[in-house]
Order: structure tokens, then C-alpha cells, then sequence
């Protein structure tokens, strides 16, 4: 069973606005204080597909994570290692098509997937999420579509939270086992009574569940620093942005 959460917004930006922004949102603390968790940022791969013009990218972001509390103390501490600050990678894909006017994001953790796997999925459009052609089409369509128009004052996004719990899984005992040196009573033997004790399904709902309670903090969080960076970029332009951001790289304080 995977848990899912899906909430609408409304940026009073154009779509070429908000793309910039969401590539930015982890350029600096100094441009978004609410990316001070963002330890570092990647491009794996980036590329504009020939036929249909779309860019492709592929990043990998290494932030601190701190697992929810309610999990650490739900858990032994031999799934959790224990509370405090931690750091995990987060995998990231996007495909931005600025003919049509949308773009497709998704982020997904890659530490702790046995525990909880989260993945976030945002659809952006210069077009409300009822509205026709606000979803992706074929690009044997694109050129309808792309008919000169002018350019909405909003995009609309919508995120849907995917979270899955596979503790207590055959295949998640069994890399516990395969990974343990002795089954002595912190190991596996124990964690499987631990387990059992419970039961594997009630502890996966549980860590969805708090998982998803968690969710709203979070994207206030991830909505505010978009909006910090797309009121910079508006008031003060992209090119003075990037300009001041360089200049200023290793400060603390980004003058507004």
C-alpha cells in the first residue's frame, strides 16, 4: 500500500519565472534562507531533446535530514541509528517544455528507502490543473498548442506525496541479514521479533502516516523560499541576481 497526498498552488509569476526559479531555489542560502539544509547540488546529466525541445535534467541534492521523531521513537534504534541531524541524497528529474508550457518534476530519496520511501511529483503549467491542455500531450500536438498567446500572469502547480514503508518486508529483512556479521540480539533475530511483535503492516501504516502528517510544514517551507526567489527575480531582474549572488558567494547576508 503506498500513502499518497496531492495539494494545488497558484504562483502570480509567468511559467518562465517560476522554471528559473525551481532550478535556483538551492543556489544559495543567501537567495533562499530556506535552502540552509541543502548541503550541496549536482547536474548529472542536462540535455534539450532534438525533436520535441524539451530539456532533460537529471540532479542529485545532499541535504540534512532529520528522520521525524515520532519514527525514532517508534523504532529501534538499530533500523534508525538513533536521533539527530543526518544527511541523505535526494535524486531529481525534470522535464521542462516551454512550447506547451509545463514542467515535470520528481524527487525521491535514496537513504533510508527501507524505513520510508517519499516521492514528490509536480506537475507546473501556465494553465489551471482542470483546464484543457494543461497536461502533458504527445508532440504531435505540441504545434497546436504552441500557437502564439499571451503569457499567463500565474502558473499553477500541483505536487502529489507518494510515501511507502517496506520495513518488515521479506526483502528488506533479508539485506539485514545478508549485511549483519552475527545474529546476536541487536541484529536481525531481534529486529524480526520486534517486528512480528507488532506487526509488519500496522509499523509501515504508522511511518506513512507520520510521514505524511509531516507534510504540510514542509511545504509551506519549499513555498516560501519559491516565493523569496521569484519576488528577487522580479524585483531586481535575473541578470542583477546572479550578478549579486556571485559577488557575494561565501557571505551570509543577501541584501534584499
Amino acid at each position: 500500500m503506498v500513502l499518497t497526498r496531492t495539494t494545488n498552488h497558484t504562483y502570480s509569476h509567468p511559467f518562465p519565472t517560476v522554471t528559473l526559479a525551481f532550478f535556483l531555489r538551492y543556489y544559495s542560502p543567501q537567495l533562499n534562507p530556506f535552502s540552509s539544509h541543502v548541503l550541496s547540488t549536482d547536474t548529472i546529466s542536462s540535455h534539450v531533446d532534438p525533436v520535441t525541445g524539451r530539456l532533460h535534467t537529471t540532479r542529485i541534492h545532499l541535504k540534512k535530514s532529520r528522520m521525524p521523531s515520532a519514527v525514532v521513537k517508534l523504532l529501534p534504534t538499530s533500523v534508525t541509528g538513533g536521533g539527530g541531524d543526518k544527511s541523505s541524497y535526494v535524486l531529481e528529474t525534470s522535464v521542462v517544455d516551454m512550447k506547451e508550457g509545463w514542467m515535470k518534476t520528481e524527487s525521491r530519496n535514496l537513504n533510508y528507502t527501507g524505513v520510508l520511501s517519499v516521492v514528490e511529483e509536480q506537475h507546473y503549467s501556465c494553465s489551471p490543473p482542470d483546464a484543457p491542455g494543461s497536461t502533458p500531450s504527445a508532440y504531435s500536438n505540441a504545434t497546436a498548442l504552441a500557437v502564439s498567446r499571451p503569457l499567463s500572469p500565474n502558473t499553477f502547480v500541483t505536487t502529489t506525496f507518494s510515501y511507502r514503508s517496506s520495513l518488515g518486508s521479506k526483502k528488506h529483512d533479508r539485506s539485514h541479514a545478508d549485511s549483519a556479521e552475527t545474529p546476536d540480539e541487536t541484529g536481525p533475530r531481534r529486529l524480526g521479533s520486534w517486528i512480528s511483535g507488532w506487526g509488519a503492516n500496522r509499523i509501515q501504516r504508522s511511518i506513512e502516516s507520520i510521514a505524511s502528517n509531516k507534510t504540510d510544514d514542509q511545504i509551506i517551507k519549499s513555498r516560501d523560499g519559491m516565493g523569496m526567489v521569484l519576488e528577487r527575480l522580479r524585483n531586481n531582474g535575473v541578470v542583477s541576481v546572479l550578478r549579486e549572488l556571485r559577488r557575494r558567494e561565501g557571505k551570509a547576508v543577501f541584501d534584499q
